[in-house]
C-alpha cells in the first residue's frame, strides 16, 4: 500500500508520495513513487502512483519509451494536459490489459493502480487529475481541490479541514506533512522518506522532488510540535459527567 496527494491550488499545484511497498511483513522495501516529466521551458508533468508496482513501473517505463523513441504521442510532445492524461489513461489500460492476459490460470493477482497526473503545459493553467486502472479519469476543480491515493483515511481528516482552492503553498506543505505523519504513525504499510514537489504557476525551470527522511528537522519538529498540540487541544475539551442525573 501507499499513500500520495496531489493538490491543484491557487498558486499551482504539490505533489506528495511515500516510498514503502511490501508483499508481507518480511518483504518491505523502498520506491520511489512520483516520477516528473519536463523539458526545462513549457511544461511539467508530475505522475504519482498507488497500486500494483510492476503495473505502475510498466506504465511509467512506457512513457519514457515514448518519448526517447519520439513517438507521436509522447507527454512531452502533446499540445495539453489533457490529451496527455489521456495518453496515461491508454497506457494504464494497454498494461493492465496485457498483463492480466498473462496471468497464468488460478492465481489472484490485483494488477489494478491509481494515477494523479498534474502539472502545466505553456498557455494553459496548471490542471490536475485522477487516473483510474480502467484508465478514465476525473479533474481536481476549485470545489475538489485535492486528490488522495492509496491508503488515504487516516490523512483525509486534516486535509478536509484545512485545505482550499485558496490555501497558499507553504501553509498545504505543512498540512501535507501533518497527513502523512498521521498515517505513518496508523498504517505500517506507509513508509518515510516523502517526496514532495511545489509547482508554482508559470514555473517551467527544472525541478526535482525535495525528501523528508525520518532525521529531517523540521520534520521531527513538525511531529513533535503536531503531537503536543493535540494533547494541549484535548486536555482543554470539557469534560462530562456520566454520573449525572
Amino acid at each position: 500500500m501507499t499513500y500520495c496527494v496531489g493538490m491543484l491550488l491557487q498558486e499551482g499545484l504539490l505533489f506528495a508520495s511515500d516510498s514503502r511497498t511490501n508483499a508481507g511483513v518480511d518483504h518491505i522495501s523502498t520506491f520511489r513513487k512520483m516520477h516528473i516529466f519536463q523539458d526545462g521551458h513549457d511544461r511539467r508533468v508530475v505522475i504519482v502512483s498507488a497500486g500494483n508496482l510492476a503495473t505502475t513501473q510498466s506504465v511509467i517505463s512506457q512513457l519514457q519509451k515514448d518519448i526517447r523513441q519520439e513517438h507521436e504521442e509522447h507527454i512531452l510532445s502533446l499540445p495539453s494536459l489533457y490529451d496527455i492524461v489521456s495518453r496515461v489513461g491508454k497506457t494504464v489500460r494497454e498494461v493492465i490489459t496485457r498483463d492480466s492476459g498473462q496471468q497464468a490460470e488460478g492465481l489472484a493477482v490485483d494488477f489494478s493502480c491509481n494515477l494523479i497526473v498534474g502539472g502545466q503545459v505553456r498557455g494553459e493553467p496548471p490542471r490536475l487529475f485522477n487516473v483510474y486502472a480502467q484508465g478514465n479519469f476525473i479533474e481536481a476543480t476549485a470545489d475538489t481541490p485535492y486528490f488522495q491515493i492509496g491508503e488515504i483515511k487516516y490523512g483525509k481528516p486534516i486535509l478536509d479541514r484545512i485545505i482550499r482552492a485558496g490555501t497558499p503553498l507553504a501553509q498545504a506543505v505543512k498540512c501535507t506533512l501533518v497527513s502523512f505523519d498521521s498515517t505513518i504513525k496508523s498504517n505500517i504499510s506507509v513508509g518515510l522518506p516523502i517526496d514532495l514537489l511545489v509547482h508554482r504557476s508559470g514555473d517551467f525551470g527544472p525541478h526535482e522532488p525535495y525528501r523528508f527522511g525520518g532525521e529531517h528537522p523540521y520534520l521531527r519538529e513538525l511531529r513533535n510540535a503536531w503531537s503536543a498540540g493535540l494533547h494541549q487541544l484535548f486536555d482543554s475539551l470539557p469534560d462530562i459527567d456520566i454520573e449525572a442525573p
